[in-house]
């Protein structure tokens, strides 16, 4: 059986060889379908229509990136609390990968960018679908240095490391369960310790940004915080910001 570990904790586990979106493909089953319950997930090595955030392609070369979509039926109640779902799913990611890079520094890039010493690894995707949200995950694993889309992505074998898929994997989906779970219970993100968890993990807190709005318009500022309800606070011109969509560039400070 592949992905045993995984299997373990998914509910219901469908590994194909090719795709244009897991995403997709796991929306129209959730509907569909009755038996993909809370934790259903699809997984493929060769996506050929993925999407990122703002609608962007993420397209990787057959075999060298990991897309995995995740099915979360059992999610909070309160609109605000949901908001935090995609931020859950960049820690959880993270710490699955932190765990086969010790001594890399491993962060998140608001909203769920997941960086390894500044490069981006994963990318995450969440989408609402009737009354349950299917994240989805892709990650670089075998692309070489040459295959990187641009200078600021990286992957585990540009690092040198031949990733165990199955135990990534099967941590993102516990974490991310289990991070969930706290969080329906708590009511909150504050008390369920999942903004603290968050704020440490966050790389964009403390740097100088440049945010596109979906607007188009410019925003530039120093990130300070993450709110209560997930937004991220940047501080331009002396006034507080709080943004809940938008494309952050962390821009280089003068003389670094």
């Amino acid at each position: 059986m592949e992905f045993p570990l995984a299997h373990a904790i998914a509910s219901h586990l469908q590994v194909v060889a090719r795709t244009g979106s897991t995403n997709a493909d796991l929306r129209a089953q959730a509907e569909s379908a009755e038996d993909r319950p809370h934790l259903s997930t699809l997984i493929t090595r060769d996506q050929t229509a993925g999407r990122g955030r703002l609608d962007r392609t993420w397209v990787a070369p057959s075999g060298t990136a990991l897309a995995v979509s995740v099915l979360l039926r059992t999610i909070p109640v309160d609109p605000a609390a949901r908001g935090w779902i995609p931020l859950a799913a960049g820690l959880a990611m993270s710490e699955a990968v932190a765990a086969q890079l010790p001594g890399r520094d491993v962060a998140v890039k608001w909203p769920n960018d997941v960086l390894v010493e500044g490069r981006k690894i994963c990318g995450i995707l969440a989408e609402a679908t009737g009354d349950a949200v299917v994240v989805g995950a892709g990650v670089n694993t075998t692309m070489t240095v040459e295959q990187l889309p641009v200078p600021t992505a990286t992957s585990f074998a540009a690092l040198g490391v031949d990733v165990d898929e199955d135990r990534l994997l099967a941590s993102y989906l516990e974490t991310l369960d289990d991070r969930l779970s706290a969080l329906i219970a708590a009511g909150d993100a504050v008390s369920s310790g999942l903004h603290a968890a968050v704020t440490a993990r966050c790389t964009t807190l403390g740097r100088p940004v440049r945010v596109s709005m979906p607007a188009g318009r410019i925003l530039e500022g120093v990130a300070t915080a993450i709110d209560a309800e997930g937004r991220l606070l940047v501080e331009s011109d002396g006034v507080e910001h709080a943004i809940s969509a938008g494309d952050v560039v962390h821009v280089r400070a003068a003389g670094s």
